[in-house]
């Protein structure tokens, strides 16, 4: 019970911080918030680069889509 008290505390951001924060940020982390656009735009687009990473990531995991017969796992996988 308390590890789990003091990984919420540590996650939360400080009344200092809270004040800095766009309110769409307010109360999940520390510093100053974005500043304009720019810094908008800079974490929407790390936002999709990193949410594309992910989907593809499982999509080849899941389905890996490699059907070529000399395709080099096959060499691996098959002991002939």
């Amino acid at each position: 019970m308390l590890p789990m008290l003091l990984i919420s505390l540590v996650g939360m951001a400080c009344p200092a911080c809270e004040k800095q924060q766009p309110k769409l940020l307010r109360g999940i982390s520390h510093g100053a918030g974005p500043d304009g656009n720019v810094d908008l735009l800079i974490v929407g687009i790390s936002a999709v680069i990193v949410l594309l990473t992910f989907y593809y990531s499982l999509k080849w995991i899941i389905k890996p889509g490699e059907k070529s017969p000399d395709h080099i796992k096959r060499a691996i996988l098959n002991h002939d």
